[in-house]
């Protein structure tokens, strides 16, 4: 069956233009050369602390990639998931007690402005060291474009609400990625981020107890740390590892398990159920070379989300409050 098309430019100009409101227009400011002249050595200071975080604990590096993954779909990657305070992003449900990396980004800010006082945003900072930490833990290596500005405000609501829940249906997903320019095959992309971290009982419990579509011999593994009975109590911090063949390293295992039934997350497993993403996570698990190509592709994608720059926002001195 063909591919239905658009006949009218005038509805494609309105698409164009459309699709560019989304990402925000301001996206074409930022350049991969941003600090070339202004902080050189912006990168050294960034990769230095990322590496020493990623080496005492390797969970930190899915930490940090998930904070550029928290902070752009709550109304852009503009560092708001940074800001401190009792109605700040950090305490929202999506968030609180979920969250973790926040001290790793205040002492990269902190090296960065021994160097480059007042030069780089925090909202950088996090977009940097999501890049890294994919790099260090084996995985691609890209140009991150820069030039981004640090909001003076956080977004408690949005966030209580835009972000995508582990029990979100594959419908679900792929409308909420649509809604920030972002399409069904970037989305199963960025879920590959999966590949490394750790999810805690209280996400994953559900699953391995309730739901059909899993290997059963995986579902018994995961309970022995996630008992039935979990729910409010201490356990319901256990955590168990997204994907458990080689959880600290940035690969294509993530989707074998999903092809296998091994999804730890609703959400995981949805791709791979039957529905339109299968021959996507099939593609993936068969080709490193091309799921990563197109994660770092939608990594790009993702870090053009409407960000501030020019006059807009400021540059932090401190990541967790504003000026």
């Amino acid at each position: 069956m063909a591919l239905p098309s658009f006949s009218s430019s005038t509805t494609t100009f309105a698409i164009s233009l459309f699709t560019l409101f989304l990402i925000g227009s301001s996206s074409a400011q930022l350049s991969e050369n941003f600090y070339a002249n202004k902080c050189p050595k912006v990168f050294y200071a960034v990769k230095s602390v990322v590496q020493s975080a990623v080496a005492k604990e390797p969970r930190m590096g899915a930490s940090l990639l998930r904070l550029f993954f928290h902070d752009c779909f709550v109304n852009g990657c503009d560092g708001s998931v940074l800001l401190d305070g009792p109605s700040s992003e950090k305490t929202a449900p999506p968030n609180a007690n979920s969250l973790r990396g926040y001290e790793v980004i205040d002492a990269i800010k902190s090296k960065v402005e021994a160097v480059c006082p007042g030069i780089v945003s925090c909202a950088d900072i996090v977009a940097i060291a999501a890049r890294d930490s994919v790099n260090i833990l084996g995985g691609p290596f890209w140009k991150v474009k820069l030039g981004r500005r640090d909001s003076k405000t956080g977004f408690f609501q949005l966030a209580s609400g835009a972000l995508p829940s582990p029990a979100s249906s594959l419908d679900t997903l792929i409308s909420t990625f649509k809604d920030l320019g972002l399409s069904a095959k970037d989305m199963v992309a960025l879920s590959g981020a999966h590949t490394i971290g750790k999810a805690r009982c209280a996400v994953y419990g559900s699953r391995i107890y309730n739901e059909k579509n899993i290997e059963s011999l995986f579902a018994k593994a995961r309970q022995k740390n996630c008992p039935r009975n979990s729910n409010g109590t201490a356990k319901d911090n256990n955590v168990a590892p997204l994907e458990f063949k080689t959880p600290n390293h940035f690969d294509n295992n993530y989707y074998k398990n999903l092809i296998n039934k091994k999804g730890l997350l609703h959400s995981d497993q949805v791709l791979f159920d039957g529905g339109s993403t299968d021959s996507l996570v099939r593609a993936y698990s068969n080709d490193q070379r091309a799921f990563e190509s197109d994660f770092v592709t939608a990594m790009i994608k993702m870090g053009n989300i409407k960000p501030l720059t020019g006059s807009n926002g400021q540059i932090r001195r401190l990541c967790g409050r504003p000026n």
